[in-house]
């Protein structure tokens, strides 16, 4: 059944479900049909616990509502794959296209509108996935990951780091490369986030493996290539496409990680996450919202959160954003 997003000013809370009738209905019919709209990335497929060392659960469904309507991007970010939160600026967000574009950067501002193409200097597009902004020795760094192997045959993946350019600039300076593998071959992946520590974790995306998280060790020496630290599996490999991973983003006081799928967004205590303890995460349902291809996420210190889509055939990618009250501690 079609959802009216204006019976759901509050997705997931109890409130917008009594509202939101057809919504209950999708629920009911879609968990029926043996396909839950709640199934998440998180979810144990067979019901049976996970080790301790990675035990995963959800806590529930998280309370957020959709702020202003969404927007169209520009049609130069058609493949916007990627998106993280301007250090610079808070008013403005970086984004890029996917694999086989021009190694350039796009910024955005909280309205969608392009206010500026940045060429990255010194850095290659093979298959770019996700962008992440933090701490580094010069200051305030974009870290772009091009790490996405649809076919699981890279032997390494690269992660760009720059300092952050402004809008305005023309090219960005020189690019510092960091190449690592992963300790048990290939995987694909299209999430990273970053920590105010500066450390740097990779979300694979489930694509004929599990979802796994991963610490991206930079190599001590120029030139040489690392090896990405496993720290957890998140789920076996998902059932469906719409659970596999796309996008992730810490906030920026380091107290929660954002992880979306195409269909759901996932709110993790960053402590518990990055330690291999047992971690619950709360989950909202991003289908309502209609996305062609969901891609990328931000997540803010205040419970803001920003997500972008592809386009689809003839449509524009788009921009919507959600504030979420973030779960108390646990």
């Amino acid at each position: 059944a079609a959802v009216d997003l204006r019976l759901l000013p509050r997705i997931g809370s109890m409130n917008a479900i009594l509202r939101g009738i057809p919504l209950v209905a999708c629920l009911l019919a879609c968990e029926a049909a043996g396909d839950p709209a709640g199934d998440a990335v998180i979810a144990m497929r067979d019901g049976s616990p996970p080790a301790p060392s990675t035990e995963v659960a959800a806590a529930g469904v998280a309370d957020c509502r959709l702020e202003g309507q969404p927007a169209a991007l520009p049609a130069e970010v058609n493949e916007t794959s990627g998106l993280a939160r301007s250090r610079r600026d808070p008013g403005l967000f970086w984004t890029h296209n996917d694999a086989g574009g021009a190694p350039v950067l796009y910024a955005i501002d909280a309205g969608g509108a392009l206010r500026g193409a940045v060429t990255v200097r010194g850095a290659s597009q093979l298959d770019w996935e996700d962008i992440g902004a933090g701490r580094c020795e010069s200051g305030d760094c974009l870290f772009v990951g091009d790490i996405g192997d649809n076919q699981g045959e890279r032997e390494s993946i690269t992660i760009y780091r720059i300092p952050e350019p402004a809008a305005t600039a023309a090219r960005s300076e020189a690019a510092v490369a960091l190449e690592a593998r992963y300790p048990g071959g290939p995987r694909d992946a299209e999430a990273l986030f970053v920590l105010p520590s500066g450390e740097l974790f990779l979300v694979t995306k489930g694509e004929r493996s599990a979802v796994e998280v991963y610490r991206f060790r930079a190599p001590q020496a120029p030139d040489a290539v690392g090896t990405l630290e496993l720290v957890r599996e998140l789920s076996p490999e998902p059932g469906r496409r719409a659970d596999r991973v796309t996008g992730a983003s810490a906030s920026p006081d380091g107290r929660w990680v954002a992880i979306r799928t195409y269909s759901t967004l996932h709110l993790f205590p960053a402590g518990p996450l990055v330690s291999g303890s047992p971690v619950t995460a709360d989950r909202v349902d991003l289908t309502p919202f209609g996305e062609a291809q969901g891609e990328a996420v931000v997540l803010a210190d205040d419970g803001a959160v920003w997500l972008t889509s592809e386009a689809e055939g003839d449509g524009r990618p788009t921009w919507l954003r959600l504030r979420c009250a973030l779960p108390r501690p646990r």
